[in-house]
């Protein structure tokens, strides 16, 4: 029996063989293209590339020197710049919402002395939109709701003056100026708008030394200085990081004109058709109205912006 199990096995690998021999010799440009190149899959590998760069030298915020030559600021710097630059997608949409959003910011910054380099402070706080945080900042410059009211603006269900973009920046104008004179530094003003004056004045006197990069501070506010000058430099020199954006397709503001309203408005659709609009459009260009009706019985003066006609036929 174990004879007859050899001589079966090697009848068995002789037609295999043979198979084989004749199948190679028939279709052996078939076998040849199954068999990918060497060459091929180097070309996919190469086809996408990741880079490291230099973090730019001469680095600053409001003119105040960032001190590169320390380790671990560098390695903090390049870290935001890395993360800001391969995050492609809000890239674009940060560069394209600055041409819109920046032209309202700027004048209000020189109006109160403010450093140009604060709206990119704006940037990172909201991206340039007017959104609530988990912990109730809220607009462009996620204000909280104490501090708005103790900067005089409105702030209740029904109007919330931290979504008025002017409003709310002449008020983080007063509180970074405040901070400023607190501090004596723009660096440590920017920072105490992200942890509060009294969390920065804790910091500086606990850890005894009088300046943002001496500090340890939580993740969120040590990144805070660093974040706001990656957006800074590559919203300045976008093509120099890779972002490619044609001018016209940036986000464009359209212009208004404004209504003056000292009286309550029941319906503010019914308003809004009255100016040949819709609650949508007098929504997006007036987000500080916080609910459908305008209440008013103190015949407090209210500014309702009107887009020009012609913008939304």
């Amino acid at each position: 029996m174990k004879k007859l199990l050899i001589g079966i096995g090697l009848g068995m690998v002789t037609v295999i063989g043979l198979s084989m021999i004749q199948t190679s010799d028939s279709d052996e440009s078939v076998t040849i293209e199954k068999t990918p190149t060497l060459k091929t899959d180097k070309k996919l590998v190469n086809d996408y590339n990741v880079y490291s760069f230099n973090v730019p030298e001469n680095l600053n915020f409001a003119g105040e020197t960032v001190p590169l030559n320390m380790p671990d600021i560098r390695e903090r710097a390049d870290r935001e710049f890395l993360v800001n630059t391969y995050w492609q997608s809000n890239g674009i949409l940060l560069i394209k919402r600055a041409q819109k959003y920046f032209p309202i910011i700027e004048p209000i910054l020189r109006e109160y002395n403010i450093p140009d380099d604060f709206k990119y402070l704006a940037v990172i706080e909201s991206g340039l939109q007017p959104v609530t945080s988990p912990a109730g900042a809220s607009g462009f410059w996620q204000i909280m709701k104490a501090t708005g009211k103790e900067y005089g603006l409105e702030v209740n269900s029904n109007v919330d003056e931290r979504f008025h973009i002017e409003k709310a920046t002449r008020v983080a104008c007063e509180y970074l100026k405040n901070s400023k004179e607190r501090f004596g530094s723009w660096t440590l003003a920017a920072a105490a708008y992200n942890a509060g004056n009294a969390g920065i004045n804790r910091e500086l006197e606990k850890q005894q030394v009088d300046n943002y990069y001496d500090l340890a501070l939580n993740p969120e506010t040590g990144r805070y200085m660093f974040r706001i000058m990656a957006i800074k430099e590559i919203l300045q020199a976008p093509e120099k990081f890779g972002f490619n954006v044609e001018p016209d397709h940036a986000y464009q503001l359209v212009p208004t004109k404004d209504v003056t309203v000292d009286y309550e408005i029941e319906d503010l659709s019914a308003f809004a058709k009255a100016q040949n609009i819709n609650y949508k459009i007098l929504k997006i260009h007036n987000p500080w109205l916080r609910e459908g009706k305008l209440n008013n019985q103190s015949k407090k003066v209210y500014q309702i912006k009107i887009p020009e006609a012609g913008y939304y036929n």
